[in-house]
């Protein structure tokens, strides 16, 4: 049994879908800017919002390009700042994060638990495990992603990328969390379904490591793990983690 247990999010726990591409997204985004004074047309927006999230990723471009992640090398919320400013609006912070919600509300097509996550959850943490969350993601988005689909309740911590400025495969991120938690990495885990992120990442900063692939897997070879699943399977997870 390990006595910590180490989620990544999206593609492990959650299965999601997102398209940032529809025309219908960028029209309804433009009249909720249009409810604050910023009056943008539905394509402009999209080339405004794509040349700011260019610009902030400038020279820190990311392993992954997932939109489900969001850039999460940067604070969203610092992009839909930046649309508001320039159309000479000063946004506060409650509108600024309703935008960013607004906007991924609009482009999300699916968001559901793998079949017995939540069954997962409660077995590892009934055998007296420490769970922990470690996701490249954005805080305004994944923690009320987390509340709407209940289970925010099974993690003694959560670490999200945009508000540590640094991601995984970093060492840097392992680190922090490790470091917060005193995590003793021979008893310690990491699930997740990115080869590179988490399962390269993980085994870097000297913890065991299982591996799943996912509809939403980067298309490429299985990592070397402790442990790698060819498919999800709750079942078989809760096996390995609970011994």
């Amino acid at each position: 049994m390990y006595q910590t247990c180490i989620f990544d999010l999206y593609g492990t726990l959650v299965d999601i879908r997102t398209d940032e591409n529809r025309t219908d997204l960028w029209e309804k985004l433009a009249l909720f800017f249009s409810y604050y004074g910023a009056h943008w047309q539905p394509a402009e927006l999209k080339n405004a919002y794509e040349t700011v999230t260019q610009t902030m990723t400038s020279g820190r471009s990311g392993l992954r390009r997932d939109s489900h992640e969001a850039f999460p090398e940067i604070r969203i919320e610092d992009v839909f700042q930046a649309l508001y400013t320039q159309k000479n609006i000063t946004a506060e912070e409650p509108l600024i994060r309703h935008t960013g919600q607004f906007f991924r509300v609009l482009s999300t097509r699916h968001l559901r638990l793998y079949d017995g996550t939540e069954e997962m959850l409660s077995a590892v943490k009934a055998a007296g495990s420490k769970i922990y969350l470690l996701s490249n993601a954005q805080k305004i988005f994944t923690q009320y992603e987390m509340r709407a689909l209940g289970i925010t309740q099974y993690f003694d911590g959560i670490y999200l990328s945009s508000e540590h400025g640094c991601k995984k495969p970093d060492a840097l991120f392992f680190e922090k969390l490790l470091a917060e938690y005193q995590i003793c990495r021979d008893e310690a885990i990491m699930i997740g379904n990115d080869g590179v992120c988490d399962i390269q990442g993980a085994a870097r900063a000297g913890l065991h490591t299982l591996y799943v692939h996912t509809d939403i897997s980067p298309k490429e070879a299985p990592p070397a793990a402790d442990y790698v699943l060819d498919q999800m399977d709750m079942k078989r997870i809760t096996d390995i983690l609970t011994g």
